[in-house]
């Protein structure tokens, strides 16, 4: 991988282990990017997911492994920055992943934002990609399988498709609002306001 790893041989996209993705947060040195596009990354499974459903209260805000991980690097002068294309009325898994996972990291400091679009809606010059971008050089694609329940990280080292990954990071980061701004508009679960 540009930047943090070395290329296996030359081939321009590979598989890469849960240690070497973990090896691209402890490498950056500036930035890095979060562009989310999928609206369930299927959690059915996951108890914190099964207690959001059943109406259980939130954990503590900023408290967690993401959270420390970001107040500390905020702390070393990184810059973390995410955004996610939600298509509305939001899913179970969004509104969860809101609620319970990005109010803690917004208050680590991690620059949330979302964009919103109708349901069948998409936003013109932004893929269906979900991916991470470290100091803009460093391009780890995110590939889901059809039921969302495994993932493979793909080091991706072409640099076209870097520029890419580049360029829809500043057309996501214009078109987003903060996520507290948007979530302004929901209560503690993310249902809209007024909605119960």
């Amino acid at each position: 991988m540009t930047g943090h790893s070395p290329e296996r041989g030359h081939s321009a996209e590979y598989p890469i282990s849960p240690d070497e993705f973990g090896d691209c947060f402890s490498g950056f040195q500036s930035t890095a990017f979060r562009l989310e596009t999928l609206q369930d990354y299927s959690a059915a499974d996951e108890p914190a997911f099964r207690k959001f459903l059943a109406g259980e209260s939130a954990p503590p805000p900023g408290t967690g492994s993401w959270p420390d991980e970001v107040r500390s690097g905020i702390d070393r002068g990184l810059r973390y920055d995410r955004v996610h294309v939600v298509t509305e009325p939001l899913s179970d898994y969004v509104r969860f992943e809101c609620a319970w996972g990005y109010r803690r990291s917004v208050r680590a400091g991690e620059n949330i934002r979302i964009l919103p679009v109708p349901e069948g809606g998409w936003p013109d010059g932004l893929p269906h990609l979900d991916y991470w971008l470290f100091d803009s050089a460093t391009l780890v694609r995110m590939d889901y399988s059809p039921d969302h329940r495994t993932i493979t990280r793909v080091a991706v080292s072409d640099p076209e498709q870097i520029a890419a990954a580049n360029a829809w990071r500043e057309r996501a980061m214009r078109l987003s609002v903060p996520f507290t701004e948007y979530a302004a508009r929901f209560d503690d679960a993310m249902l809209p306001l007024g909605a119960r």
